[in-house]
Parts: C-alpha cells; structure tokens; sequence
C-alpha cells in the first residue's frame, strides 16, 4: 500500500507541472530514487505506469535514476526531479 499513496502523490506533482505549464501532458519524468527508499528501478516504473493511466503523466518516458549512497541526507526519500511538458 505503501507504493500506492507514493505514487498517487508522485502523479498528483506531475499534474500540478503540466497545469503551470500550461500544458496538455507530461512527455518525460525524471525521478530520483534514495538508497533506502525500498524501489527498484523496475518496481517503480510498474506502479508509477499503474498510478499514471488516464491522467497527463499516461505514457511519459521515465528516467530513473538509483543512488547507492545510504549517507545521501535523502536516501529515503523517491524526489521528482523534472517534468517534460508538451504544449
């Protein structure tokens, strides 16, 4: 359950992105996933692709990045780091 709630919030910021935007949906998403944030690359990509159908984050390319460092200040935390907008 927990993925559930991170990624309804996760597409919930992508769609504040393309409202300010102006835009009609998201294109791309760039995440960064904390060492101790519990997700794989591919475990995230599932669930966000679930969280994200039929809103404007629906079929936008992920780029995920995997930090190794368990020091990081964030290493728990999933950050979305950019939205790509299409007019």
């Amino acid at each position: 359950m927990h993925e559930a709630a991170l990624m309804k919030d996760l597409v919930r910021q992508v769609e504040s992105v393309v409202t300010a935007e102006h835009g009609a949906r998201a294109v791309a998403v760039e995440i960064w996933l904390g060492a101790l944030s519990h997700l794989s690359a591919a475990h995230f990509q599932e669930h966000f692709m679930a969280a994200a159908l039929g809103s404007v984050a629906d079929g936008a390319a992920l780029d995920i990045t995997v930090s190794d460092d368990i020091a990081h200040p964030r290493a728990e935390d999933v950050v979305l780091c950019r939205v790509d907008v299409e007019d």
